[in-house]
């Protein structure tokens, strides 16, 4: 089992709220109200994980080791979406999230294939990761940018728990799990051809509620998250790039083989699909 193992590396890297973060060096001369808007929608967003963790306990009832898991990594991220909150309670009470606002985007997510689901969120991981990085960079006040530097942090460990199951998955399930994380790596680290966000958050997720079928959708400001990176935290090309290499390299790492491009690991997703096709396409003799 992982988590045993995991509970005790997290455990010990494991921030408080009270001593951790520098409430005392806050300066309200360097908050701003664009600033502090985009603070409440990222706390209603981390607020998420909740649906997302009924959706892994559900699609991943056969694996209690994962499904324990979650027990680290909901508390983890509710408690991102607290962080924030006492933030705005401290500083701008105006702007706390209501109850109802995070109940908004508490809904039931579609099943999907539990192989899928975990490379969806791993990827997921390391762009918000990365997304907290430079919005760090991009705020003025220093408590805010404290906490989303912890946040990061706290979303690549995440990221490399979630490794860790993929690669026992690999082990069990050898070229269905190669197939399935080829497949998603391929769709998160080509954000440059979509329109949209490539993030769990911003994916539809629930057919018959569609179009407000994806958590950002159900926000206060549907449109706020295009905003926040493109104008605000101005997530470009660079950014994405390195969101791009830290898939690559952890794909290459996982089927320890070198992709440096998207589509050196969408030829690799061909040829693992290729295989299992051809073996499926053998017909099994019958029992003498």
């Amino acid at each position: 089992m992982l988590y045993p193992e995991l509970f005790k590396q997290l455990e010990a890297v494991r921030w408080s709220m009270d001593s951790d973060i520098p409430w005392d060096r806050f300066e309200s001369g360097q908050l701003t109200e664009e600033q502090a808007l985009t603070i409440k929608m990222n706390a209603i967003t981390e607020w998420a994980a909740l649906p997302a963790t009924e959706m892994f306990l559900r699609d991943n009832r056969d694996d209690s080791d994962f499904s324990a898991f979650m027990s680290v990594w909901f508390f983890e991220e509710q408690k991102h979406s607290l962080v924030l909150m006492e933030y705005l309670r401290r500083f701008r009470p105006d702007l706390v999230p209501t109850e109802e606002e995070l109940h908004a985007v508490r809904f039931e997510f579609d099943p999907a294939p539990a192989l899928e689901t975990l490379m969806l969120h791993f990827c997921g991981e390391i762009r918000l990761n990365h997304w907290y990085r430079r919005a760090a960079e991009w705020h003025t006040e220093p408590v805010i940018k404290a906490i989303y530097e912890t946040l990061a942090r706290d979303e690549a460990r995440h990221g490399g728990a979630y490794l860790r199951y993929m690669k026992r998955a690999m082990n069990k399930f050898g070229d269905e799990a190669r197939a399935a994380f080829a497949k998603v790596g391929v769709l998160m680290a080509s954000a440059r051809r979509t329109a949209q966000a490539l993030h769990p958050t911003n994916l539809h997720v629930n057919a018959a509620l569609f179009p407000r079928d994806t958590v950002q959708s159900r926000l206060p400001d549907p449109e706020w998250l295009e905003q926040w990176l493109s104008q605000q935290i101005q997530f470009d090309s660079a950014w994405e790039s390195k969101v791009v290499e830290r898939i690559l390299h952890n794909m290459s790492l996982l089927m320890e083989r070198s992709f440096a491009s998207v589509q050196e690991l969408n030829r690799f997703r061909k040829e693992v699909t290729a295989s299992l096709a051809a073996r499926a396409a053998v017909p099994v003799a019958p029992a003498a």
